[in-house]
């Protein structure tokens, strides 16, 4: 254990959560006397909190401390695991009105093999690929373990539960838990028949939470969507369902060249479809502009509190208009400091 590091935080958490003097000083004796760091359900709770204040790549830190968590280390059957990932997607989505939401697991027996909690299908067939094209290599590793295929273009995956190191355990995620938005525009009818739709929430299942001297492989946690996570990235992306040329086609935009930005004005059209869409059903997004302001509250929140903001410039920049922000022309620090969640190996 690094008590250098254990200490660090405790002392963060003693004084931003109030604590009496001495609070840090005496914990970190009692963890060294027993020689192990189980941290209570309070610490566990700021440190997911504080793991996302620290979130290099994430531009809407600003409602970090809405956080909420759900201490599920004690939960170590493959069935009681999937009922509380049921939990929360369910808590998470809230009808629309997403709640940021981490659901924490045992720090050495649990591992979810998915990549979100809900997530696409993608098949690699003799005519190309059919459904989300990221989703490949996770598909087949679904299907050899037993699940069955439908060849749709938006399968909802199973989730994939492994306990103990034993061979995992296949859960379908009942549809009614998994809201979706299908696409329309404001004012091109004809954009419905792309037949494009997406899920409600992004609820990130492959990364570790770090939470300053224990790590959580297991800790699925969400916010809510930026439109440009769906629009500028997901359905426009050429590895990913590649729709700009279809819109292009649905607008009659002309694309014999680039220099008439078809490719721009089609990816405009798409994440007007896609803030439309959502805000339509009911379900919570935030576009690029405000969230670049958000971030900006961010910033003059942690100036204001003396701490530092550090960020990873490429990922904080809007894959859309991110000239028109401020993070545009502003560098960062891309140095990472725990708690703070990070990418892992994959265990299939």
């Amino acid at each position: 254990m690094n008590y250098d590091e254990i200490h660090s935080f405790l002392t963060i958490y003693e004084q931003e959560t109030k604590q009496s003097k001495g609070y840090a000083d005496a914990r970190l004796a009692e963890i060294k006397a027993k020689g192990d760091y189980w941290q209570t359900t309070d610490e566990l709770t700021h440190a997911a909190r504080v793991a996302w204040r620290n979130s290099n790549k994430c531009i809407g830190r600003l409602f970090w401390q809405s956080l909420h968590v759900f201490d599920e280390r004690k939960t170590l059957t493959h069935d009681t695991i999937f009922e509380r990932l049921v939990h929360h997607i369910n808590f998470a989505t809230n009808g629309g009105k997403i709640r940021p939401t981490i659901t924490v697991f045992h720090p050495e027996r649990v591992r979810i093999w998915n990549e979100q909690l809900v997530r696409y299908a993608g098949y690699d067939t003799a005519d190309g690929i059919i459904g989300d094209p990221a989703s490949v290599a996770f598909t087949k590793t679904c299907i050899d373990l037993g699940w069955q295929p439908k060849y749709g273009r938006f399968d909802v995956l199973p989730l994939v539960i492994q306990v103990n190191g034993t061979l995992p355990r296949l859960y379908d995620v009942p549809p009614a838990c998994v809201l979706e938005v299908p696409m329309t525009h404001p004012t091109n009818e004809q954009f419905a028949n792309l037949g494009l739709r997406w899920y409600a929430v992004p609820m990130i299942s492959n990364m570790k939470l770090d939470g300053a001297g224990v790590e959580y492989p297991a800790a699925p946690f969400n916010g809510w969507y930026m439109g440009t996570e769906i629009g500028a990235r997901n359905f426009a992306d050429v590895d990913r369902y590649n729709q700009l040329p279809a819109v292009a086609k649905l607008f009659g935009l002309d694309t014999s060249t680039q220099t008439t930005l078809w490719q721009d004005r089609a990816l405009v059209e798409l994440n007007v479809a896609v803030l439309h869409s959502f805000k339509t059903h009911g379900v919570s997004i935030v576009d690029h502009h405000n969230a670049a302001q958000q971030f900006k509250l961010f910033e003059q929140a942690e100036e204001k509190d003396d701490r530092a903001v550090t960020g990873n410039w490429a990922w904080l920049v809007p894959p859309m208009a991110g000239a028109t922000t401020h993070i545009y022309h502003k560098p960062y620090k891309n140095h990472y400091f725990t708690p703070n969640y990070f990418y892992q190996k994959k265990p299939y």
